[in-house]
Parts: C-alpha cells; structure tokens; sequence
C-alpha cells in the first residue's frame, strides 16, 4: 500500500494485493488517518477482496461521508465490482477509470 500525496485536499492511496482480513488493518489505518477532503483508493493491483474487506470499505465510506468527505474508488476490476454488486454496497461507492478523472471530479 502506496500513500501519495495528492492536489489541493485530495490524497491518493494506491493499494497492492488482495484486500483481505490479513491486511484489513493496515488499509483501515492508512484510510483513518487520511482525513483529507477527498482520498482517492486506487485498485489497479487489487485482484479480490473478501467480505472483510467489503466491510472495511463500506466503514471508509461511512466514516468519510459522516464527516463531509469524500471517497473515490478507481481502477476496479470485475471481481471486485462484482463482490461490491453481490453484497449490495456498490452503490455507496464513486467509480473512475483513471486517476486523472477522480481527481477532476469534486463529487
């Protein structure tokens, strides 16, 4: 897991491997302590994340918006976005193709 600074108020996190139970800690640290106005997570090199990661997502997004931030999800492949779609929390999440359009968008 990558930290790099970012623009303005918009950090990015570019994230490595599987999200997963096994690094869920790492990634909530890396989330909680990010308290920019918008934190962009790059999954490009995320193949899978199983439910506890699902979980750690939505808590990212709970914990952005409660607090007036926002989070951007960029690079999700198909398996991921299908866990998302599966579990019904897809909708919580912004999707971008590429870094350079999250960080376009204010949303």
């Amino acid at each position: 897991m990558e930290d790099i600074a970012g623009q303005d108020k918009t950090r990015l996190l570019k994230l490595s491997g599987p999200l997963t139970i096994s690094n869920l800690f790492d990634f909530q640290n890396r989330v909680r302590t990010n308290t920019v106005e918008r934190l962009i997570l790059d999954f490009t090199n995320v193949p899978y994340v199983d439910s506890a990661g699902i979980g750690a997502m939505v808590g990212a997004h709970v914990t952005h918006s409660k607090d007036g931030r926002s989070l951007a999800l960029v690079g999700v492949n198909q398996r991921v976005r299908a866990a998302l779609g599966v579990t019904r929390v897809e909708q919580f999440f912004k999707f971008y193709d590429s870094r350079e359009e999250a960080q376009a968008t204010r949303t």
